[in-house]
């Protein structure tokens, strides 16, 4: 159940003509009293006697009693409070307890013979009802309605456990501002699916993606087709900025500009500079790339290299992530969701709106009240930078493949942040989080189709011999975990994954037991997919398999200078 405290108004007769009217699309119906302050006011509504200027004088009588002078300018409170769409249809009585509550625990009406003031709860539909209150009690005075809205909040949160009702994640102040009812007309008359402010959220936050500076940040802004409008002080110095859509225009024909604090919390300057600031690797291009001449665009090893360095980024932030540093952890959170947003932006368009749905399902999930110290989160942003620079990446092949793996790693990286938010109390931020691991398994089983059935029938081809051997070595390797994944699907994938790491000279049960401690396997949807993917990138296999002849014989002995390498690696003696 969701209330909302509105701005104040002047005209309580104007509030009561819209809430009573027909709706802007004929969407009120049936519009009635369902509680007033003393149950007996009139209803405009149900008595063909009773009008507007009836219930507006009553609602008002205290204020007007007032001299002139002391008569506060905006004097109507306004709340709405909306039942969630799945919930039971509550009746007039229902709603009618639930204004009672509300009022009293915001303090416009607290009753227990304490003075409040008048109010009138109209309902105009099956899910939600109108709160229109004049803010002068019966003694004259103004009420105790400080912080109403967060008062409110909290009466619906037990109203909700009382009526059985959908319970509703409680906020912290983090989210971002939600659009009007004028921005979402305004969209719709306009034909866009989405509002101003939407559209401008996801484009800045997209823009911050492994930016080095603010330079950078403004460039892409601008590169993107937004309107830029940088507020700067007298000595040159940047204060802030404000961005607008090209065909946004208010009413005289100018541009709606929109400062960035007013689109997301994290948006604003001074929060994106501390970010470009702490969590820059380089101010210049990712390491391994060189400038163009008499360009800026780094040219980096391509897309394919970018994604398997941000899987290891992703894999290593998920460590930070599950130890007991705060302010480490919500810096890796910040930039978890860079990755995202520079997926979304390069991959391919089989994937691309799911990374998307993902992205922008995250962006709560990426916020809280915990200070982060972006200097631990700059693998990530670096990764992200390079991700950008890489352009993008096609739905195949390497390119292909390697966006499987990188998901498949921030599935587990999304897992473990919604872990954290949860033991922090953030219901918000978690859920979030878990609903973006939902889009990711999305775009996985789109990436991972073709090069997982490629290694699978890589598998198949196998000699028997050599899938018996691997089969032993799964049960040695994970005793535990050995009769479920040889009853999965991709069982010959990993197979086909084991063998190309022995032609190479790895120990496969060493590569096996390192793969299923270096994290929990119970939220996988398939254990051997997983596994594939962190075997192949362990140990630095292609991940789109080339293409050969199966073996036929016994594994082949590796060479001693691969044996010592992987020796070395994990710690053993020589490799089988």
């Amino acid at each position: 159940m969701i209330p909302k405290v509105h701005k104040g108004g002047t005209r309580t007769i104007g509030l009561l003509a819209y809430l009573y009217g027909p709706g802007k699309r004929e969407e009120h119906t049936d519009p009635h009293l369902v509680a007033s302050f003393d149950g007996f006011a009139p209803d405009p509504g149900r008595d063909p006697h009773a009008t507007l200027k009836d219930l507006q004088l009553l609602l008002d009588q205290p204020l007007q009693a007032l001299p002139e002078h002391r008569r506060p300018k905006p004097h109507v409170w306004h709340c709405s409070v909306r039942a969630d769409p799945t919930d039971r249809i509550l009746g007039d009585d229902d709603w009618a307890d639930i204004a009672r509550r509300v009022v009293a625990a915001t303090g416009i009406d607290p009753g227990g013979g304490e003075p409040g003031c008048r109010w009138a709860a109209v309902r105009h539909a099956d899910d939600h009802i109108h709160i229109v209150a004049t803010r002068v009690r019966e003694d004259g005075r103004p009420p105790k309605d400080f912080r109403s809205g967060k008062r409110a909040q909290a009466a619906c949160r037990l109203i909700e456990i009382d009526y059985g009702l959908v319970r509703v994640n409680a906020g912290d102040g983090t989210a971002a501002r939600r659009p009007t009812s004028a921005e979402h007309h305004k969209a719709q008359r306009l034909g866009r699916t989405r509002t101003a402010r939407e559209e401008l959220r996801e484009t800045v936050r997209r823009a911050v993606a492994g930016a080095a500076d603010e330079n950078e940040f403004l460039d892409r802004l601008t590169a993107s087709g937004l309107l830029v409008k940088p507020r700067t002080a007298p000595s040159g110095d940047l204060l802030g900025y404000n961005v607008a859509l090209p065909g946004d225009r208010n009413k005289d024909g100018a541009p709606v500009w929109y400062p960035g604090s007013k689109l997301a919390p994290d948006l604003s300057l001074p929060r994106i500079r501390a970010r470009l600031t702490d969590g820059a690797s380089t101010p210049a291009a990712p390491p391994g790339s060189d400038r163009s001449a008499g360009g800026t665009a780094p040219v980096t090893a391509g897309p394919a290299r970018a994604r398997r360095t941000a899987a290891t980024a992703a894999w290593n932030a998920i460590t930070v992530v599950d130890q007991d540093d705060d302010g480490a952890a919500a810096a890796q959170i910040a930039a978890a969701g860079e990755i995202l947003d520079a997926l979304a932006k390069t991959s391919a368009a089989a994937t691309r709106t799911e990374l998307r749905a993902a992205a922008a399902a995250y962006e709560r999930a990426g916020r809280s009240h915990t200070r982060a110290q972006y200097r631990h989160a700059r693998a990530l942003r670096q990764a992200a930078r390079e991700l950008i620079y890489a352009g993008p990446a096609l739905g195949r092949g390497e390119d292909g493949a390697t966006t499987a793996m990188v998901i498949d790693t921030i599935i587990f990286l999304t897992i473990a942040i919604a872990r954290w938010h949860a033991q922090h109390h953030h219901a918000q931020q978690a859920a979030a989080a878990r609903q973006t691991a939902a889009h990711l398994r999305a775009a996985y089983r789109t990436a991972a189709a073709a090069p997982m059935t490629e290694l699978r029938n890589k598998g198949r081809r196998l000699a028997g011999a050599a899938q018996s051997r691997h089969a032993a070595t799964l049960r040695t390797a994970l005793p535990q975990l050995a009769d479920t994944v040889l009853q999965e699907p991709g069982w010959h994938a990993l197979a086909a994954t084991l063998d190309e790491a022995e032609q190479i000279g790895h120990n496969s049960e060493t590569l096996l037991q390192e793969a299923a401690t270096r994290r929990e396997l119970d939220t996988a949807t398939s254990i051997s997919d997983v596994l594939v993917w962190r075997l192949r990138r362990m140990a630095e296999l292609p991940a789109q398999p080339a293409s050969h002849q199966p073996r036929t014989d016994n594994a082949r002995t590796p060479s001693p200078s691969r044996a010592s390498a992987t020796a070395s690696r994990y710690g053993e003696g020589p490799t089988r």
